[in-house]
């Protein structure tokens, strides 16, 4: 226990300490970024008037409504409490709507939309490659280089070709959007069809981009277990070839497992952009929308709540391959 007690701090510590650096830098990048998007809503909302003084003044009100009236360090201070207190600010080019609000209507549907397709595409690509190691044959000719060839053409490739094939051509998916337009959000069989329908291009899109890679790394580790020199003496002892098969997919898994937590990374880049292709609404659709407005609140909302989703699935992967690999105890006691 004492082991597993030094591994798990030391990888929190970590990750607590990654998690500061991610919060300085989620407030300050975005507010690097050129233009003033504080001067542009002063504009629209001074539009027509021709007092100097008048708009000056809604300048100031404006700055001060946002905050950026005062030097980036007491700034970063303000919004640094705000957030400790659960208030992510109010968005700029939705004014005067909360940042929160925004957020929590997008974060569910990237999570209930991006975990299970990277899960899936896990899953489905480490059986694909156990069994290309094991039986070969078609699995190793044909097969897995097929979803190969797929797990390389990039996020916004696949979700393209995807989008045009089945959405425009043929006609078997919608094109856009989470549900249909037409349909107010409730629990009716109607709105659930609706979304399903919606739902499984982009998540189809993420799957077939994730099983090649898993697929490679799987085989190659399983093909390494079985050549190797516990796999022959088991088999010259007479231990059935099922029992010796099980241990070594066990430890082909492992490195396995740190692959998981690399495809959770990516929902950071290639599955976001997947949300904006299909215009999925979902935090990719949001960010994008921050950004095109420079809404500096919504910018650094979106970066962090990406962050910190990763970030514990990465934690989560961590404590789980400490309890699966026994070595790492074996390594914490010495």
């Amino acid at each position: 226990m004492k082991g597993y007690k030094k591994y798990y701090s030391r990888k929190i510590l970590w990750y607590l300490l990654t998690l500061i650096i991610a919060v300085i830098l989620n407030f300050t990048l975005p507010r690097l970024m050129p233009g003033n998007p504080v001067a542009n809503i002063a504009a629209q909302t001074a539009q027509g008037m021709t007092d100097a003084t008048a708009i000056q003044k809604v300048y100031a009100q404006y700055a001060e409504a946002f905050g950026v009236d005062k030097p980036l360090y007491q700034q970063f201070f303000i919004w640094l409490k705000n957030l400790l207190h659960g208030d992510l600010g109010v968005s700029f080019s939705q004014y005067p709507r909360p940042v929160s609000e925004i957020i929590a209507s997008g974060v569910w549907w990237t999570v209930c939309l991006q975990l299970p397709a990277i899960i899936v595409g896990w899953f489905l690509g480490n059986l694909l490659g156990a069994v290309a190691a094991y039986i070969r044959k078609g699995f190793d000719k044909v097969i897995l280089p097929a979803f190969l060839f797929a797990s390389n053409i990039p996020a916004f490739g696949m979700a393209t070709i995807l989008l045009t094939v089945f959405a425009i051509q043929l006609k078997w998916a919608p094109t856009s959007g989470g549900y249909g337009f037409d349909l107010i959000p409730n629990f009716s069989a109607a709105f659930i069809l609706s979304v399903l329908d919606h739902y499984k291009l982009p998540f189809l899109s993420i799957v077939l981009v994730t099983i090649g890679g898993q697929a490679v790394g799987m085989r190659s580790m399983a093909i390494y277990e079985l050549n190797a020199d516990y796999v022959k003496y088991s088999r010259f002892l007479g231990i059935k070839d099922k029992k010796i098969v099980g241990y070594v997919f066990r430890n082909a898994m492992l490195p396995q497992i740190t692959g998981l937590a690399m495809s959770i990374g990516t929902m950071v880049g290639g599955a976001l952009v997947a949300e904006i292709i299909f215009s999925y609404p979902g935090i990719g659709s949001t960010l994008l929308s921050a950004i095109t407005g420079r809404d500096y609140p919504l910018i650094s909302a979106c970066t962090l709540i990406i962050t910190i989703m990763v970030l514990l699935a990465n934690l989560f992967v961590e404590m789980i391959y400490g309890l699966i690999d026994p070595r790492i105890k074996a390594a914490q006691m010495e």
